[in-house]
């Protein structure tokens, strides 16, 4: 049996998949700050043998939660003399243009703190001045007094040359055994000295807190069985081992929303749909990212805390494309200074949770809006539900302020809290190029088929697929990933003056540095797959277009062939091109996959009938129609290929799919409902 569990802000999740391919899920509360007793207490919740578990892969919030919260440790940095500043300078080009009071994000390390040595490479790896270990020494001794946790090293140019970062490692190791150290070149290889620092400065921020949470979940997953493959999800959207996920956790900043749009694309490819917008709705947040022609988009220039008003901080490490905002189940409805109606950012999260959960929260959610609209029902929530408390909630809360009814209040409350989500989704599809008629909406997560199909009519969306397991869908991704793991080198050469032995030598050098890797997880050469890419720019740009490119040896064709792509990519991207001006390659880029095993999926064998499926006429407030009795059926009994027309309810453990009067769904063979626009 294959385990796959993922954290989020409010409910941690579980899926299971036998040798049989059958299904199971489950979830339970997150229970910060020991997230690994939410995950005991959904395998446990789950009923699953445990000791039949062959494969465990987690996914987590514990990294981004340390970086947001500022819960990491205490860190010092090392770096080249002159250069101590790099974190305040930061960038010039600021997203508040105007903001005469702007300030700069405060870097994750205070000055006192920022230490230099006297060492110097220059851009093409050569030593220009030899590392000084006697000045290393004096920084540890330093570091030591004021109760430093971890340790960033991060040198110019050690991109290119990476020899002085690892005798200072080895250094500080000899010296000070206990204490975590990142060198920059470890995590990227990547030029951009700002980036790489902060990158090397978040990893070693983030790396006490992750590798005691690792540990506290290895030990208590081997009290309860013996598991050999365990894995953690990455930002990339692939897994890797335990032991290599503790040194580079800055790799897991987007673990668990990235599992998600991955299964995606696995789903996608199973039920022929290339083209999608995954959608994620959970508890606090909603995530969306595009999927074209099958291909998950992945990029380094990944920033935490970035938005019209701030800088944010960068992450170079391969991240998913992802839009995230503040909306979700527990987001809070609220007044504005201004009286207007807002929805989130702030959330109820688990505790105490939104107010029909009678845990203690009094501030109305998204969640309490739906269930007083009618598109939850009491009967289905873990806990006893207090109607006329959530009534009154929104009623004085909202209503009263606009002089509504509390029905009406709370159908106000579901429109804001839609209108963010569609923003989210036209800044994933609109904003960069994309018609969304071309794609279809895979909506998961607790709240994702709930909001997808009024979304899909107000974007024009054709088709909306609400895939099995959809309530767990990011734990369900896990377990249809590869180890995967992402290698960017930074080589500048001039495609005219390319030599095709010297890109060989790089290209070898790179993927034999994979294989090592992968041979240190255990899997064997002949499981790993190579896929290229090289970040390309016209002579003069600064910032560059990735374009795929052939494996093996390159040949003349093979470099005239990447430069007749950039070209296209680059029209596609930014609306021309320069067919007559000079390119050149910025990066080399090799993702590798080790490939594990997959599961199959079952199709269903089900003979129910739409009567046997209803549950009950339930009614339903909609927009201008008031109060309509509208039938809800159970998603597990749902007949394959019934069409359904709208309105609608289907009910399944933990997630509700609201269909409206000009859209029909059906299941398919694989048991995923189906959501199409009525044609007129």
């Amino acid at each position: 049996m294959r385990v796959a569990t993922d954290i989020g802000g409010t409910f941690t999740d579980l899926v299971y998949v036998d040798d049989n391919g059958n299904i199971g899920i489950d979830k339970s509360s997150t229970t910060p700050p020991n997230f690994e007793k939410g995950v005991l207490d959904v395998i446990k919740k789950s009923g699953v043998d445990q000791s039949s578990i062959s494969m465990f892969i987690h996914g987590t919030t514990v990294i981004i939660n340390a970086l947001t919260e500022r819960k990491g440790a205490k860190t010092g940095l090392i770096t080249t003399k002159g250069f101590r500043d790099v974190l305040e300078i930061a960038r010039g080009n600021r997203p508040d243009l105007f903001n005469v009071n702007y300030e700069k994000p405060i870097p994750f390390v205070e000055r006192y703190l920022r230490r230099e040595v006297s060492e110097r490479v220059n851009y093409k790896g050569e030593v220009l001045c030899e590392l000084n270990r006697d000045e290393v020494k004096q920084c540890v001794d330093f570091f030591k007094k004021e109760g430093v946790e971890a340790i960033a090293v991060s040198y110019l140019h050690s991109y290119t040359n990476p020899s002085h970062e690892q005798q200072t490692v080895k250094l500080i190791k000899d010296l000070w055994p206990e204490v975590k150290v990142t060198a920059s070149s470890y995590i990227t290889q990547e030029w951009r000295e700002y980036e790489r620092t902060n990158t090397a400065v978040l990893n070693a921020y983030v790396q006490p807190a992750a590798t005691t949470y690792i540990n506290q979940l290895e030990n208590e997953l081997k009290t309860q069985a013996e598991i050999d493959q365990r894995y953690i999800m990455q930002s990339n959207g692939g897994t890797t081992k335990f032991d290599k996920a503790k040194e580079a956790p800055i790799n897991m900043v987007e673990s668990g929303p990235v599992a998600g749009i991955f299964g995606a694309a696995v789903l996608g490819e199973m039920i022929g749909e290339k083209n999608i917008i995954a959608f994620d709705i959970g508890g606090t947040t909603a995530k969306c990212s595009l999927i074209e022609n099958g291909e998950v988009k992945v990029s380094t220039d990944y920033y935490i805390e970035k938005d019209s008003r701030s800088a944010g901080y960068p992450i170079k490490t391969p991240v998913v494309d992802i839009i995230e905002i503040g909306n979700g189940g527990g987001s809070i409805a609220w007044i504005d200074g201004a009286g207007s109606l807002k929805v989130g950012p702030q959330s109820a999260g688990a505790n105490p949770g939104p107010v029909a959960y009678g845990q203690g929260g009094t501030e109305p959610t998204t969640t309490d809006a739906n269930l007083l609209t009618g598109r939850l029902s009491s009967k289905n929530f873990d806990y006893d539900v207090n109607l006329d408390v959530v009534r009154s909630a929104i009623a004085t809360k909202i209503g009263h302020h606009f002089g509504i009814s509390p029905e009406e209040a709370a159908l106000g409350i579901i429109r804001i809290a839609n209108s963010n989500m569609l923003n989210a989704l036209k800044l994933i599809s609109i904003r960069k190029g994309y018609n969304p008629q071309d794609f279809t909406l895979l909506a998961f997560g607790g709240g994702g088929s709930m909001h997808a199909p009024a979304l899909a009519l107000e974007l024009g969306v054709k088709k909306v697929v609400v895939p099995i397991a959809s309530p767990v869908f990011s734990a369900w991704g896990m377990l249809m990933t590869d180890l995967r793991h992402d290698y960017i080198q930074t080589y500048i050469k001039r495609m005219n003056d390319l030599s095709l032995e010297e890109i060989d030598s790089q290209w070898e050098e790179i993927e034999r540095n994979a294989l090592q890797h992968f041979s240190e997880e255990g899997m064997k050469e002949d499981k790993v797959e190579f896929h290229r890419f090289a970040d390309m720019r016209y002579l003069g740009q600064e910032h560059t277009v990735k374009v795929p490119v052939t494996n093996g040896k390159w040949t003349d064709e093979a470099k005239r062939q990447a430069i007749e792509d950039f070209h296209k990519l680059h029209e596609k991207n930014y609306t021309f091109k320069l067919e007559d001006a000079q390119t050149e390659i910025v990066n080399l880029h090799v993702t590798a996959f080790g490939k594990v095993e997959k599961p199959t999926i079952s199709k269903l064998n089900r003979t129910s009938s739409l009567t046997e499926a209803k549950k009950e006429d339930r009614d339903v407030y909609y927009e201008n129609k008031g109060w309509v009795a509208t039938p809800v059926y159970d998603r597990d009994k749902l007949p394959v290929n019934e069409v359904i027309a709208g309105p609608a309810i289907v009910e399944e453990k933990a997630a509700v799919t609201v269909i409206y009067e000009q859209q029909k769904l059906y299941l398919d063979d694989y048991g995923n409902i189906i959501i199409e626009k009525e044609e007129n």
